[in-house]
């Protein structure tokens, strides 16, 4: 075993920017409507401006994000796309 010392918290600048990287050259955040395979798309609704955000929340964008991401796996031409509020008063 190494004598690494391991980071006492997690830095995502140092993690993320070179994921980021990657996945802008890889154009993972692209969806060509004309482009191969199935379409898969899921419309973002934001959280209402009056109210806060809370675990709910959370939730929602966690379970959107495994599901675009698993279709992106599957080879689906996958957009996860932010919408506008639901009820209309944004």
């Amino acid at each position: 075993m190494g004598s690494q010392e391991q980071d006492k918290s997690y830095d995502p600048a140092k993690a993320e920017s070179k994921w980021y990287e990657y996945w802008m050259e890889q154009r993972l955040f692209h969806a060509d409507p004309s482009g191969p395979g199935e379409a898969y798309s899921i419309v973002i609704p934001p959280p209402n401006v009056t109210g806060s955000l809370h675990m709910g929340h959370a939730l929602n964008v966690t379970l959107q994000d495994v599901l675009v991401r698993y279709h992106r796996m599957c080879g689906k031409n996958t957009l996860w796309l932010p919408g506008t509020d639901h009820a209309g008063i944004a």
